[in-house]
């Protein structure tokens, strides 16, 4: 019997390349450092699922296309989003089997490719936000849109962009097999960039979406519907903070609920950094989680023992 069942997500700038004259053996490099912090859970016997994102990777891959578009066919976002999930899983599938064999621990890793539904009417999809490909001039990006259907909006002062929809998550539809796997005492990694975008049309059936989801999102739907006592967020800081980078920063050890709602309204956490990952704890710990951790993936041991991080609990 596990420990406690627990989502780990990872955020895609941990497993970016940071040399990228070697951009494979740089980002398998930085993934065999960020599951180090997981050997602890798996041997202290947690069900373990493993989230990331994957903005970096599919950027790349956007902007691949983007360019060779005169040269090669074209490739939906959302099949781009399954192909960095399916790199990206085998790099942290790969890198998490040889550190169990390293350690004698004698327990399989699984990839699911998660297809996660949308409701194809969000108003999200209706007036797309998210950044997303290469920076353009503003009669490139224009001249793009027209050609391909985009629409394009001016990224601060750094150029104009395409950005395409993110949706809220409201189910996971490889749900029943991850759970599954996790009974039977596999660690999965899973949703992956936040999971393919999906929606149910008037038959039932799966289509796709041009579309990206939030990956702290999809990982507290996920951990909801797997039954996930915690939910552990990865970032690039160790503690949350209010008034963050003001002279007046006050870090934050454990907060309850109610306190990360009332932080999120009063404008704490920007939609652009902490935003995103407070309103996945708040989300949730409303549908029967019992403890969030936001913190550094180096951290994580320290934050479960309470001796750093973030803690967010209901009450």
């Amino acid at each position: 019997m596990y420990n406690k069942r627990v989502v780990v997500a990872i955020g895609g700038n941990s497993l970016t390349p940071t040399d990228q004259s070697n951009w494979i053996g740089s980002q398998f490099k930085n993934t065999r450092t960020s599951i180090e912090s997981l050997l602890p859970l798996i041997e202290q016997d947690y069900s373990v699922v493993v989230t990331h994102g994957n903005g970096p990777q599919v950027g790349i891959a956007l902007r691949r296309v983007e360019e060779t578009r005169d040269k090669l066919p074209d490739i939906p976002l959302g099949v781009l989003v399954a192909d960095t999930e399916g790199s990206m899983g085998y790099m942290i599938e790969q890198s998490l089997l040889n550190k169990l064999k390293e350690n004698g621990i004698d327990r399989s890793v699984a990839t699911v490719l998660t297809q996660v539904v949308v409701d194809k009417n969000d108003p999200a999809l209706l007036d797309p936000t998210k950044y997303v490909g290469s920076f353009y001039t503003e009669e490139e990006a224009k001249k793009l849109a027209a050609e391909n259907g985009w629409i394009v909006k001016k990224d601060a002062d750094r150029g104009w962009r395409r950005v395409v929809g993110s949706p809220i998550p409201t189910d996971i539809v490889n749900k029943k097999i991850i759970s599954g796997l996790l009974d039977a005492d596999n660690i999965v990694i899973a949703a992956g960039g936040g999971g393919i975008p999906v929606y149910v049309d008037e038959r039932g059936l799966y289509e796709g979406v041009d579309a990206v989801i939030d990956k702290d999102t999809a990982s507290a739907l996920l951990a909801n519907l797997v039954g996930a006592d915690e939910l552990y967020i990865m970032t690039a800081v160790s503690k949350v903070a209010l008034n963050f980078g003001k002279p007046d920063q006050k870090d934050l050890d454990k907060i309850t609920l109610e306190e990360a709602d009332r932080y999120l309204k009063e404008g704490h956490f920007p939609y652009g950094s902490m935003g995103p990952k407070m309103k996945a704890a708040i989300l949730f710990l409303r549908n029967g989680g019992k403890r969030v951790i936001i913190t550094d993936i180096e951290k994580l041991s320290e934050a479960i023992e309470g001796k750093n991080g973030t803690s967010i609990v209901k009450n």
